[in-house]
């Protein structure tokens, strides 16, 4: 079991539903999908492009957590939010992955619209960084 499947069922005890993780390829200014638990429609190696947005500033540039706990919140930053609603999805983290100072991924975590409470965000955040480690070192 690698370090994405034990966090994925980990997450996925909380309610996840989509569950994806990044890496951050400033270079080419993509991010590449190494995980994913919905393979037909957000396939492994599959990549976006990595726009510097607000999300880029909140989620890379200040290595912290997006949080957007509906399509509108989340749409105008992703390209594919269409096909997230259609998968039942409304609200999404995006929690980086942070190593020597230097944003790796992210963990992209998906759920139903309004999911994602101050408590719930806590507890995957705490997940996601008891895994660090082991995430880093897959994403290096």
């Amino acid at each position: 079991m690698t370090a994405f499947d034990d966090l994925h069922a980990r997450c996925a005890a909380l309610g996840t539903r989509l569950f994806t993780v990044t890496t951050v390829d400033e270079k080419a200014g993509l991010a590449r999908r190494l995980y994913t638990s919905h393979p037909v429609e957000y396939p492994v190696s599959g990549t976006k492009p990595m726009e510097k947005d607000g999300w880029y500033d909140h989620t890379v540039a200040g290595k912290r957590t997006f949080v957007a706990n509906t399509p509108p919140e989340f749409a105008k930053y992703f390209f594919d939010h269409a096909l997230i609603v259609s998968l039942g999805l409304g609200s999404c983290i995006n929690v980086p992955v942070v190593d020597g100072g230097r944003v790796l991924g992210t963990v992209n975590i998906l759920a139903e619209a309004g999911h994602f409470t101050p408590a719930k965000l806590d507890a995957y955040e705490a997940l996601v960084a008891a895994a660090a480690p082991a995430l880093a070192a897959e994403l290096r």
